[in-house]
């Protein structure tokens, strides 16, 4: 059986005296969508934060295609292929959106591999290349999304990490987000999502996991955990 291509082994996180994560375990096998799902404080954008490396582990490893990658700074981790889509989309506001997908490919030399992606990138969104020369500050929220997606595929990740994409967008642009997602995906992408929207979320992953104050409480494959009582009452309103 091949190697996970990301593996999160007894995770522990302190801010200060608060212990924000528990010794928590997972894996994403290549080619998968995974889902980390639980409430506002439970954990989940500190475990994207811990893999990438933007804040400080109290212990624990996070292996990445096989490699030992806990104590690798940031820039190194996007340079193995492991690229985050923060919460809030954090565009580059005062630069043009051309601007903010080449920062994306800073790291890369590879000119014609770079442009090769950015055509990839107006196939999956559109409205990128219609505003090229548009500040990103003054996209829509929806906008904005999109280049912050834009901008990581620019990096050509292995894994994808994406954090509340559908936060504070309209329902048929959750919609539009979501497809987008699953494009990337089957382009061979891997994708790690945290996502307040649980119905979607488990709509279109292959497993989930969901975390309550800082611990895995469960896992399993999504349509088991769309199915699960306990699951449904706390995260899909019960109906679902």
């Amino acid at each position: 059986m091949p190697s996970p291509l990301l593996k999160v082994e007894d995770l522990v996180i302190h801010y200060g005296a608060i212990q924000a994560l528990r010794g928590i375990s997972f894996e994403v096998a290549e080619g998968e969508i995974i889902t980390l799902i639980g409430s506002n404080g439970a954990g989940k954008t500190t475990t994207l934060h811990a893999i990438s490396h933007i804040i400080r582990k109290t212990s624990g490893r996070v292996l990445f295609a096989g490699q030992d990658i806990t104590a690798f700074p940031p820039d190194r981790i996007v340079g193995e292929g492991l690229v985050q889509v923060p919460e809030g989309r954090r565009v580059f506001a005062n630069l043009t959106v051309k601007e903010n997908l080449d920062m994306g490919a800073y790291m890369r030399g590879d000119r014609g591999g770079i442009r090769k992606d950015m055509e990839m990138v107006f196939v999956l969104f559109p409205r990128l290349k219609e505003r090229l020369r548009q500040l990103a500050g003054t996209l829509s929220g929806g906008e904005q999304q999109m280049l912050a997606m834009g901008r990581a595929l620019m990096a050509k990740p292995r894994l994808l990490l994406l954090d509340e994409p559908s936060m504070g967008l309209a329902p048929i642009l959750v919609d539009e987000i979501f497809a987008i997602i699953r494009r990337i995906n089957l382009t061979g992408t891997t994708i790690l999502l945290v996502e307040q929207n649980a119905y979607k979320a488990l709509s279109l992953a292959t497993k989930g996991y969901i975390l309550e104050t800082g611990k895995i409480v469960k896992g399993g494959s999504a349509s088991d955990l769309r199915k699960d009582d306990a699951v449904k009452a706390a995260y899909l309103g019960g109906t679902k």
